[in-house]
């Protein structure tokens, strides 16, 4: 069964020197799309070479990275809309929220996602979410943004059943990656009581790399990992999750 990576960036430098094969690898792992959220406007060319380079497998998602957020947000999303009308893209991401690295930015870190807010809605485009130390003011802002427009993922979710039941009232879906096999991550034991419905799988690729190959480069082969877990967790096949998992993305992405 063909698989779905709905959240990975190998564009990045950390895959220059084997793209193809990682491309291969996926591939030979039954991947078949993955989908590359844009970080800021220094990745950008590299996102666009990267999808050209590989049409069938990779599809370009467009937005600025709360972690990119400095004081001159606001001229850099000028130069991201932009793109929207260069090129086609899946979605709007990565945008989002992050408290662990730096709060300085904060308020500019709302604005920002706010104005993405309204891209996606704008362009009937699902939102790709980052949050981390931040669910609850996450939450609140999209919760405001939500008109009956907003759809999207809730990127890297490690929340628990009642945060899952928040996040689909939104009509959002949670991206579930490599966290989810970490011996102590918990998230394991958060899931059992989730409904399946609710779930993408992910990578997050070159970061958060599924165990046995914690500690190294993370890459669009090693979801299959992921959605072996998930299949012991909810006690069902891996078909069962791939299947459920495909359905939500293809009705997050339109593919």
């Amino acid at each position: 069964m063909s698989l779905v990576d709905t959240h990975t960036h190998i564009f990045l430098e950390e895959f220059d020197s084997d793209r193809n094969d990682v491309i291969t690898r996926a591939l030979e792992n039954g991947v078949e799309h993955c989908f590359l959220p844009n970080i800021d406007l220094s990745t950008i060319d590299a996102l666009h070479n990267c999808c050209d380079s590989f049409p069938e497998v990779c599809k370009p998602l467009m937005g600025l990275h709360p972690c990119s957020i400095s004081s001159s947000y606001k001229e850099e999303l000028d130069q991201i809309e932009k793109q929207f009308d260069k090129h086609k893209y899946f979605g709007v991401g990565e945008a989002g929220l992050d408290l662990y690295w730096d709060k300085s930015h904060f308020k500019e870190q709302v604005d920002a996602l706010r104005v993405q807010a309204g891209w996606a809605k704008a362009m009937d485009l699902p939102l790709i979410l980052h949050s981390r130390d931040s669910f609850e003011e996450l939450y609140d802002v999209i919760k405001e943004e939500q008109d009956g427009r907003l759809k999207g993922i809730f990127h890297c979710f490690t929340g628990n059943t009642e945060d899952a039941k928040r996040v689909r009232d939104l009509n959002f879906y949670m991206g579930i990656g490599g966290v989810l096999t970490f011996k102590n991550g918990g998230l394991d034991k958060k899931m059992k009581n989730m409904a399946l419905d609710g779930f993408v799988l992910e990578t997050d690729a070159p970061y958060l790399t599924p165990a046995p190959f914690r500690g190294k480069r993370n890459e669009p082969a090693y979801i299959k990992l992921v959605a072996e877990k998930m299949s012991s967790i909810f006690d069902c096949s891996f078909e069962r999750i791939v299947e459920h998992t495909n359905i939500n993305a293809k009705r997050i992405f339109k593919f």
